[in-house]
């Protein structure tokens, strides 16, 4: 009977690591999601000191256009004559999934987010832990295309690229 107790014991603490492991990565992800829920909010109130900081310092943002690769500093210049004039964007998130490496020290999302210029919209990228804080690693805003419209949208692109 006491060879049981050990075991007993073990199963216990097993089961309360893997909860307090649980609450941790449910913070975690919340934490994830409170600095995106920020990125958003600064980006509309066109406060690029708040929204440049949630960048990493190797941070890029890909935007809509092909050719939109953004380190931190080259979009803080794009944005800069926006922002200077109060000028920002809004995106509103709709649905966000978010998921931790087992780590606990990066994560990866995607994201649902409604606009009133450019309908509905989906953000994904990565953020790393950086003490205590999140920063964001990649940004990547892209449209979606519904299957039914995607040939013709994408024929409307090739018959806009220049020199064809």
């Amino acid at each position: 009977m006491t060879s049981r107790y050990p075991l007993v014991l073990l199963g216990l603490v097993l089961t309360l690591v893997t909860q307090l492991r649980g609450d941790v990565s449910t913070g975690a992800a919340h934490d994830v999601e409170m600095t995106l829920n920020r990125f958003h909010a600064s980006a509309s109130a066109a406060d690029g000191g708040a929204y440049f900081s949630l960048f990493a310092p190797e941070g890029v943002f890909i935007g809509t256009d092909a050719g939109e690769r953004w380190t931190v500093e080259e979009f803080k210049a794009f944005a800069a004559p926006y922002f200077s004039k109060g000028l920002g964007w809004t995106y509103v998130p709709r649905n966000r999934h978010v998921q931790l490496s087992p780590q606990g020290d990066v994560a990866w999302f995607d994201e649902i987010l409604d606009s009133q210029s450019y309908g509905v919209c989906r953000g994904s990228g990565v953020l790393r832990k950086v003490g205590t804080q999140w920063l964001i690693c990649q940004y990547h805003l892209t449209i979606p295309i519904p299957n039914d419209l995607a040939k013709a949208v994408v024929k409307l692109i090739r018959e806009d690229v220049p020199g064809k």
